[in-house]
């Protein structure tokens, strides 16, 4: 992006709003169109659902961008010992697990909630 002081003494690098860094070291959460999603900002929601007669536990509402997924879905299959997978923005775990996701979640920052009943 051209600033208005590019090629003079005065042009500086863009910055984080938040950190203050320049934006290729800046490491904040952003979403797709590069605006700072922080985990506060996404309401998390764990329910619980019957898929070919088992039950899985669904995390929905993250968003896919800023949130690292995968790094999230391998910390609670470790963390739990059930396997899991994302597929498209939704972390599905084996079992029952829904409590133990919504501390998890809430102890990393998200506001999260139990869906379903």
């Amino acid at each position: 992006m051209a600033g208005l002081f590019d090629g003079t003494k005065w042009e500086r690098p863009v910055t984080c709003e938040r950190c203050e860094q320049s934006r290729t070291a800046c490491r904040c959460p952003r979403n797709a169109a590069g605006a700072i999603k922080l985990p506060r900002d996404q309401p998390a929601r764990v329910r619980r659902e019957k898929r070919d007669g088992r039950v899985v536990t669904v995390v929905t509402g993250l968003d896919p961008v800023a949130s690292d997924l995968p790094a999230l879905l391998k910390a609670f299959r470790t963390a739990l010992g059930v396997g899991g997978t994302v597929k498209d923005g939704t972390i599905a775990l084996q079992g029952d697990h829904r409590d133990a996701l919504v501390a998890r979640l809430r102890a990393l920052g998200y506001p999260a909630k139990a869906a379903g009943g």
